[in-house]
């Protein structure tokens, strides 16, 4: 199958322009993700969203995973203009990298253009030298061969994703979604990130790192359905105290059964699966903003004092609720109208 990569019919926008690469072994489940938020028609956004090319680095017609091949309207020129680059994984980790695509990057970074990458993509940013002595992230199975090549990296495996300002950085591929929509949310606010956030079907908000990904059993139908109930149960009574012994009853196990099945179930002890959701529901409210203070917040949360959720708040995020609600909920940099 052949696909033509050409603007789609979509109402005239003023934001910035984001330029996803395109090239021959086109990792396309990373493409897919970038043109989904970015590429996407979004009148509900006003004219201010974003403007969206793709550049193919190569010509055509560009072989892409899943018996694709492609063929881009635009070529490396679009780069000088961009203000966001996008590289989608690339085609191999240790796959070289062109030195006309390098010198471009290179070029738009310096005149202040941001370079986001992708999974493997992060092989480009590597090449270019604009990793050097910053922190950063890719998949699990790739981080030793980038940590050998670039000891100057300072990598981070276990984040999702790691944004350093100008470069930007995501794990495993679906841990695109996750950067796409915090540089959403960081340009547009968080309720623009959560309506995009909707139309993928997704959570605005992953806890944790990949780490939680590497290795794990996939769990029994009859786990996932027996625990499925009260994990919707508690996430509707975050605001409640909750015992092992009420839970294990609600599941009808035995405390020490319940402990042990609802961690192979969720990958956390069912106290830190607490804390985890409702510092979750915690980072909702605050972006929110609104009247409500901190205490009543904390409360909302079934942290039962403020001392508390500051002290799981900061743990978790790395930020103080004041300090995020600060990141978060001010106007933010394109307001859609």
């Amino acid at each position: 199958m052949i696909i033509n990569i050409m603007p789609t019919a979509r109402p005239a926008t003023s934001g910035p322009l984001v330029a996803v690469l395109a090239y021959d072994g086109l990792c396309t489940f990373e493409f897919g993700i970038a043109s989904e938020v970015f590429g996407l028609a979004r009148p509900e956004m006003g004219r201010n969203w974003y403007r969206y090319s793709v550049c193919g680095i190569e010509k055509g017609p560009l072989r892409a995973a899943g018996g694709l091949l492609v063929n881009a309207t635009t070529g490396l020129a679009v780069l000088r203009k961009a203000d966001l680059i996008v590289i989608p994984g690339w085609r191999g980790i240790e796959a070289p990298v062109p030195a006309e695509l390098i010198g471009e990057l290179v070029r738009a970074h310096k005149r202040g253009a941001r370079i986001m990458s992708l999974c493997s993509g992060i092989a480009v940013l590597a090449a270019a030298g604009l990793l050097a002595n910053r922190r950063a992230t890719t998949h699990w199975r790739y981080t030793a061969s980038i940590t050998t090549r670039y000891p100057l990296i300072r990598m981070e495996p276990d984040k999702l994703y790691v944004d350093e300002g100008d470069v930007l950085t995501a794990a495993g591929s679906a841990a695109g979604i996750d950067l796409c929509l915090h540089v959403v949310r960081k340009e547009y606010g968080a309720q623009a990130a959560n309506s995009v956030a909707r139309r993928l079907v997704v959570p605005p908000h992953r806890e944790g790192g990949q780490v939680q990904f590497i290795q794990r059993p996939v769990l029994k139908e009859r786990e996932n359905s027996r625990f499925g109930s009260l994990i919707d149960w508690l996430r509707s009574h975050l605001n409640r105290p909750h015992s092992i012994d009420d839970l294990a009853r609600r599941a009808g196990m035995s405390p020490r059964t319940f402990q042990r099945r609802f961690q192979e179930a969720t990958g956390s002890p069912p106290g830190e699966w607490l804390v985890a959701e409702r510092v979750r529901l915690a980072q909702e409210h605050l972006e929110k903003g609104g009247r409500a203070s901190l205490e009543e917040i904390a409360a909302a949360c079934g942290f039962g004092s403020l001392q508390t959720m500051r002290h799981h708040f900061k743990r978790r995020t790395g930020v103080a609720p004041t300090s995020y609600q600060q990141r978060f909920s001010p106007a933010p940099k394109y307001a859609a109208r």
